[in-house]
């Protein structure tokens, strides 16, 4: 036998699309919010996204080549790493502390339990919830026109109204990507566009929240304030740019559901019975921690239905 065949596990597929086309087309969808961030937060938010980069690619870049391991910047997954990351962050943010947040996104998160496609959460709000836990002043220190001020969703959870327009456009305080719904929803059209995405896990998610804080939020059956708060905070962001991610997420259209579901259950859970405005990271992390349970209940066999 002078052929030697190679054999490997399923699914054999071949598609066109790679992880480096995939992952440059999440970077296309999220430059609206990233234009608008800089645009809104100056030179502090430019030098945050390109520090959170920075630190992501070459701590991925050094790890592999310490261990001996394949070489994978090539395919993009930690530039995109460190920009959710980035946008995610405060402007107010000192330099050291995405650094920090980049090299437990791929350290720890991700190359500790094999790279890419093997971490159990989204490496990028893994780094960002382990942040808020770690340096809590520092990351709920929001600045806008340069003076400190509440984000809108703290000021709804003081009974207090906002403006619903200055929200959807994105001039409000917030993190450094999570402020402009309308930049968000034009990156999130492109992704739906161009099938890197399905709608089911944003739209059942965005749903659930919807009937949550109809029925038991603060101000039950407001529609305004329901817009405000799909408007406000990481909602939009979290719905269609991380919940979305294809390792940390379901694999078949049952699991997506009972996904979005509990993600939205858990959205409401956090914003109006806990401490805390927003909720959404925390929600998306805990989510995927139960993504297994979840393929192993909607799955048959390993095949998707």
């Amino acid at each position: 036998m002078n052929q030697l065949l190679h054999v490997s596990a399923s699914p054999h597929i071949k598609d066109r699309v790679t992880t480096s086309s995939i992952m440059l087309d999440v970077i296309i969808a999220l430059i609206p919010a990233t234009l608008f961030g800089i645009i809104q937060f100056k030179i502090n938010a430019l030098l945050i996204i390109v520090t959170t980069i920075t630190t992501c690619v070459l701590a991925e870049y050094l790890y592999e080549r310490f261990m001996k391991k394949t070489i994978t910047i090539k395919d993009l997954s930690a530039v995109v790493t460190g920009l959710i990351l980035a946008l995610n962050l405060p402007s107010t943010v000192p330099l050291w502390l995405p650094v920090i947040g980049g090299l437990f996104a791929i350290i720890v998160v991700k190359q500790f339990y094999g790279g890419l496609g093997q971490n159990f959460m989204n490496p990028a709000l893994a780094a960002r919830c382990f942040l808020l836990i770690s340096f809590t002043g520092r990351m709920t220190n929001f600045v806008f026109d340069g003076m400190t001020s509440s984000t809108p969703l703290a000021i709804l959870e003081n009974g207090e109204s906002f403006d619903l327009i200055r929200m959807f456009i994105g001039n409000t305080a917030g993190t450094i990507g999570e402020t402009s719904a309308i930049a968000l929803l034009i990156g999130a059209m492109y992704l739906i566009v161009k099938k890197v995405i399905k709608v089911t896990i944003p739209l059942t998610y965005l749903l659930t929240f919807s009937i949550f804080t109809l029925i038991l939020s603060p101000c039950p059956f407001d529609a305004y304030y329901l817009a405000c708060e799909l408007c406000g905070g990481g909602l939009i962001f979290g719905a269609f740019f991380m919940a979305t991610d294809y390792v940390t997420s379901p694999m078949d259209q049952k699991g997506q559901l009972i996904y979005g579901i509990l993600l939205g259950v858990l959205t409401g859970l956090f914003r109006f019975f806990g401490t805390s405005a927003e909720g959404v990271s925390y929600a998306i992390i805990i989510s995927n921690l139960l993504v297994p349970l979840i393929d192993k209940l909607t799955l048959k066999g390993g095949v998707v239905k």
